[in-house]
């Protein structure tokens, strides 16, 4: 280990995913135990465990373990401090009283202790704090961090209740993410104003808005989840390319983002949904309940090549019988690639049944469809392939046919649906998957 050059050794420790590790190395040997003090990053997240041995008699509280790296340390760039999502399942009960702020990690005053040692040089900073100490305490410290760290590049916030009040510009911070943080202001303006070069924003679970109002100019990468109140969004930012944007039932939806090119959308309800064509906009991802209404109310311009929808559980079944292949090859007519969630396909099988496949003209540029299959008897598996059939005779230029099964349905119902499905086209290249929800797609065989 002493031969290693002195810079990679600090590299390597900077490195640590845990920074209680690092207070290991410095008992370990005299060469660790020095050149630990020249890393440049401190990651420190507070266990189940941890925190159960801080409370014992002869623990160390968890920020006093924190504090004492920052102390020991003389060049950080980078500190991540949080609570384990393990800790959620505590009540409040079990802790030291409702009072404590041994993990209240957002809280001024402790951090006004570390934040002097470190503010010339950081330029990332990441706190998740404990939701239970900190929900009723609102915090500062957003205005103790801009008026101290100008260098911020990237900064995150969990699990708090902010406010923008003594916020100042921090003009070379170009990554924001609030996750799950009560923000009790009446719109946006203050970040605006105060973060003028952001190009990366997550706002995720953030409640307390009203009538809120995004306004980046260099923004060029958005995540924004809203909470299930009817809100009237705007999203104003002219160099904008990456958006995910879910919301349940927004009052209206203004998008002037003309430079969009990869949209995502989840809306429950699509009848506020109303914006201006997107001239670049090549990759489109929809969830909803309702995606016939959606298509029908909202020009997504004509230059869409790779096309996702899906849906989610709701009581109306309208679309049912309206949505179909067609009606989706209709309104994207230059799409390459088409990817269909299993109530989607589910919804487009039932309409092939009852009306067959209508509209289907202008569909030769169509290469490649991604389907999660919900086949669950062989009766199933007669309609599937079917439906695959006439999909094959309607789209002469598909080349790729890639269908997931559930996991849980019958093995021996996937053999025969694959089985039956190469036997129907030996032009078709076919790759087969399982899916399961919640779950990542495993794909099990190549076709070919």
């Amino acid at each position: 280990m002493d031969e290693l050059p002195p810079e990679l050794l600090v590299n390597i420790l900077s490195r640590l995913n845990d920074s209680k590790s690092l207070a290991r190395c410095r008992v370990a040997s005299k060469t660790l135990n020095s050149l630990s003090r020249e890393v440049r990053a401190v990651n420190l997240i507070c266990t189940l465990s941890l925190y159960s041995k801080s409370q014992s008699i002869a623990g160390t509280p968890f920020k006093t373990i924190f504090k004492s790296l920052i102390e020991d340390s003389s060049n950080i760039r980078s500190i991540s401090v949080g609570v384990d999502k393990a800790l959620n399942v505590v009540s409040v009960d079990d802790l030291n009283d409702e009072d404590s702020k041994e993990l209240y990690l957002t809280d001024v005053e402790f951090v006004q202790e570390w934040l002097p040692k470190v503010r010339d040089d950081l330029e990332i900073l990441s706190i998740s704090d404990f939701w239970i100490h900190s929900s009723w305490r609102q915090s500062d410290i957003l205005a103790l961090i801009s008026s101290n760290c100008s260098k911020l590049v990237k900064l995150e916030v969990k699990n708090a209740w902010l406010s923008v009040v003594g916020l100042t510009q921090l003009p070379n911070l170009t990554h924001l993410t609030l996750e799950f943080i009560r923000l009790d202001d009446e719109n946006l303006e203050k970040l605006n104003d105060c973060f003028p070069f952001l190009q990366v924003l997550n706002l995720i679970g953030v409640g307390g808005l009203h009538e809120p109002r995004i306004h980046f100019l260099q923004l060029k990468s958005c995540h924004w989840t809203v909470s299930n109140e009817p809100l009237s969004l705007a999203i104003v930012a002219p160099n904008l390319l990456e958006l995910k944007l879910k919301c349940s039932k927004p009052k209206s939806l203004l998008l002037e983002t003309p430079k969009l090119v990869k949209f995502h959308l989840s809306v429950e309800d699509a009848k506020g949904v109303s914006f201006s064509e997107f001239h670049d906009l090549n990759t489109l991802e929809l969830i909803s309940p309702d995606t016939y209404s959606l298509i029908h109310n909202v020009h997504f311009g004509n230059k869409i090549r790779k096309l996702a929808v899906g849906s989610v559980k709701s009581k109306e079944q309208s679309e049912r019988l309206k949505l179909g292949l067609g009606t989706l090859v209709k309104a994207f007519p230059g799409i390459i690639s088409l990817s269909l969630g299993p109530r989607t396909w589910s919804k487009m099988e039932t309409h092939f049944q009852s009306e067959g496949l209508v509209d289907m003209k202008g569909t030769g540029s169509l290469k490649q469809i991604t389907a999660r299959v919900q086949t669950s008897d062989h009766t199933d598996v007669h309609q599937t392939v079917s439906f695959i059939r006439a999909i094959l005779d309607n789209c002469r230029g598909l080349t790729d046919m890639r269908l997931m099964i559930h996991q849980d349905k019958d093995p021996r119902v996937r053999t025969n649906l694959i089985s039956a499905c190469m036997m129907s086209n030996q032009r078709i290249r076919w790759k087969w998957g399982i899916w399961a929800e919640g779950g990542e797609d495993m794909w099990i065989s190549d076709g070919n």
